[in-house]
């Protein structure tokens, strides 16, 4: 009997490339953990979508729900209207599952270079936490006198004090294990209503954890991460300048092919999601081009979730040791993610 069940979403394009080599990395780094790891093969994305009309059946959902954790590789293709993979998958699997945190690191990794002039891996090592279940992607809003002119569009802000205080106490407790610096990004001096119940709740949560909260508006902390994200060590916000922050970073950090995600469970209620954040990239698909290290990198974010901190290193470790091989004439998409699991198993 296996000690974890991950189910795999491959999904589209890249997708089932990048995942199939981020599953190597997995099982070596289970190896060394003592851990068994049974690896659920899940349907659904563009192609199922095209096929049979369905998105997230909830005969599938309801299994996903019986899992240790989700590995996806990427969703979308040309072929479908945007939205209906976005809200009917994956925001669907984050408010099914209560996936209140995205945690997204911002680490520029040795031997990479940084579209940022000069910035060493020292200088850049953070994590945002970002609200993953409120704000304006609750889909709270509507539009009315559709194709008048006169037609409204209104979407509407969710945000609560219980979703604000269990994410300020997330980031908070991530900041207290790392350096100590927590810093709130918002724009309280124009989102007066919901930028103060930031403000008020994470200072709150803060203080009771021994932190002195920095703050930072959205188009500061967007110049600051830039200039000198050393500034930054946890960064807590709230869904949507989030998303736009943390792609920011990927570039940072030298781009989206570097960039992992968690969408987090806290509590084990239900299973939590790890995912690069590059895209299904269909013009490459098949093409064995594709760099395996943003989902590698997202396994390592699994690994940490399942609390097997050494593997998780071993894993990012191996990861980087790739880094001198990518660019125009890299080895194969295959080829990477075999070197990866080697180094995982052997360093």
């Amino acid at each position: 009997m296996a000690d974890v069940t991950v189910a795999v979403i491959g999904g589209d394009g890249i997708g089932p490339e990048v995942t199939a080599q981020a599953c190597k990395a997995l099982r070596a780094g289970a190896e060394r953990a003592g851990l068994t790891v049974d690896l659920l093969d899940v349907d659904v994305g563009a192609r199922r979508y095209l096929a049979t009309g369905e998105v997230l059946p909830d005969a599938v959902l309801e299994e996903l729900r019986g899992v240790d954790a989700i590995l996806l590789g990427a969703i979308g293709a040309p072929e479908v209207p945007p939205g209906v993979l976005e809200r009917g998958l994956l925001l669907r699997l984050r408010f099914a599952f209560d996936q209140y945190v995205n945690l997204r690191p911002i680490t520029l990794l040795p031997g990479v270079t940084s579209p940022v002039r000069d910035l060493e891996p020292s200088d850049c090592d953070l994590m945002v936490v970002r609200e993953n279940t409120e704000g304006l992607y609750a889909g709270a809003g509507g539009t009315s006198h559709h194709g008048s002119p006169g037609e409204t569009a209104v979407e509407t802000s969710i945000n609560t004090r219980h979703g604000i205080e269990r994410v300020a106490r997330f980031a908070a407790d991530l900041a207290v294990r790392r350096a100590g610096r927590l810093t709130l990004c918002h724009k309280t001096n124009v989102l007066t209503h919901a930028g103060g119940l930031w403000h008020r709740i994470t200072e709150a949560v803060a203080s009771e954890a021994g932190l002195t909260l920095d703050y930072a508006h959205v188009d500061a902390l967007c110049l600051h991460l830039v200039q000198d994200p050393g500034r930054f060590d946890v960064v807590v916000t709230d869904n949507l300048f989030g998303d736009i922050i943390t792609d920011l970073g990927a570039a940072v950090q030298g781009g989206l092919g570097y960039a992992a995600s968690g969408n987090l469970n806290p509590d084990g209620t239900a299973p939590s999601m790890f995912e690069p954040v590059h895209g299904s990239a269909p013009d490459i698909a098949g093409t064995g081009s594709a760099s395996p290290v943003a989902a590698v990198l997202s396994v390592t974010l699994l690994l940490e979730h399942l609390g097997q901190p050494e593997a998780a290193a071993a894993v990012q470790r191996a990861a980087a040791s790739v880094v001198p091989l990518l660019g125009p004439d890299q080895p194969s998409t295959e080829a990477l993610g075999d070197r990866i699991a080697e180094a995982v198993a052997t360093g």
